[in-house]
């Protein structure tokens, strides 16, 4: 068994200066071939480009659903990110319909307008948490938008969001299971009552109307309604502000979009900077990766940051290049489980960051950032800016 190098490096990742400089962080798996074990995961560990991508691709022997490894399963979990096919196929087949009947130019025109408003709230301002006073606002109002409901009036959403992120580092924090259970029950009651509110318009609307109880059951779509709630908000959140600050790490890369973000600077953003750091599959029969033989019942991480700064592919891996082309990152995963949002997401951070771009005043760094403590969904707690 392939040992993990510098004992294990996975313990490393929760530390405030991985989380800070990514190229340290992912520096001690990036040369790495093959998979090697991780006694802190209890899994086998991918980190290239072409071993995580293969992993990801072949839902034929590696799952998500870990029924098929006789796992239980709590039913608050079976969502279309859990699931196999047909399972899978049934729910994502009736999300992505729903995703096409929106009115995606209202969706880009209110985008741009809320944009335009929260930048107005600050210009005026010294100083002003980008987190808490721009991204995070503006992702929930753009999520239940799409949804076509109300923001959720509990105050306590953001802490029951915060909770599920918190528990998918569970092998890294057992103390965040628990709370992460009841999180995720929480929020598929409130989407549950969305469903039953015979809500006309955005996602609910046409999920309620259209829903095949004969395919997928009430509970598992108003389980995936809830992915998409806490997706939406968290993702896009976090995408923009790691993105933001990759730019202002990088000399003039702020100004580089001043121009509009266009779909190659935005793919690189999303290598260089996107959230997802990790996934995890099962292996359903035994097979090898790379000629490296995985059992049945095994695990195997898939590291998707390391992946994206893998050298045998990406050149100068640890540089925001906006022009970088070709680029075959990862970072919204890739197979059958690829992220449903990523459109969602992509199309927050190219409009905020285009308009922040076009600033007449350049943002500047007032303090060290602060980075929430997750090392599956990298995000920022923190970032305080100012006019330069």
């Amino acid at each position: 068994m392939i040992e993990a190098p510098l004992g294990d490096p996975i313990h490393h990742l929760l530390t405030p200066e991985a989380l800070r400089h990514p190229a340290a962080a992912w520096e001690p798996f990036r040369h790495r071939e093959g998979l090697w074990w991780s006694e802190v995961l209890d899994s086998w560990v991918a980190t290239s480009l072409a071993d995580c991508s293969a992993v990801l691709a072949d839902a034929d022997r590696f799952c998500s659903d870990w029924r098929k490894l006789g796992n239980d399963v709590p039913d608050s979990r079976l969502t279309v990110q859990i699931l196999d096919s047909p399972e899978h196929t049934a729910v994502r087949a009736q999300l992505v319909r729903a995703f096409r009947a929106l009115d995606w130019d209202g969706v880009r025109d209110r985008v741009a307008e809320n944009v335009e408003r929260r930048l107005a709230a600050v210009a005026d301002r010294a100083a002003f948490d980008f987190m808490a006073e721009f991204a995070v606002p503006l992702a929930l109002d753009t999520i239940v938008d799409v949804l076509g409901v109300h923001p959720p009036e509990d105050h306590r959403f953001p802490v029951v969001s915060a909770q599920i992120v918190d528990s998918m580092d569970y092998a890294l924090r057992p103390e965040t299971v628990g709370p992460g259970r009841a999180a995720r029950a929480a929020l598929a009651e409130l989407t549950g009552q969305w469903l039953d509110g015979r809500t006309s318009g955005g996602l609910v609307g046409h999920l309620a109307a259209h829903h095949d109880s004969g395919r997928v059951t009430t509970a598992v779509l108003r389980n995936s309604l809830r992915v998409v709630l806490h997706s939406g908000y968290e993702s896009a959140s976090r995408l923009l502000g790691n993105a933001l600050l990759a730019c202002l790490d990088s000399p003039g890369s702020l100004d580089a979009l001043s121009g509009g973000v266009d779909d190659t600077a935005l793919q690189e953003l999303v290598r260089y900077a996107g959230p997802v750091q990790a996934e995890a599959r099962g292996c359903v029969a035994d097979t090898e990766v790379n000629g490296h033989p995985v059992r049945r019942g095994q695990v195997v991480t898939v590291l998707l940051a390391a992946a994206n700064r893998d050298d045998r592919v990406f050149d100068d891996p640890h540089s925001l290049r906006l022009d970088r082309t070709p680029n075959p990152h990862i970072g919204f995963g890739r197979g059958p489980h690829a992220c449903l949002g990523a459109p969602l997401a992509l199309l927050l951070t190219r409009t905020a960051l285009g308009a922040l771009a076009g600033l007449p005043r350049p943002l500047r760094l007032l303090d060290q950032p602060r980075f929430r403590r997750n090392a599956t969904l990298r995000g920022l707690e923190r970032l305080d800016l100012g006019w330069g």
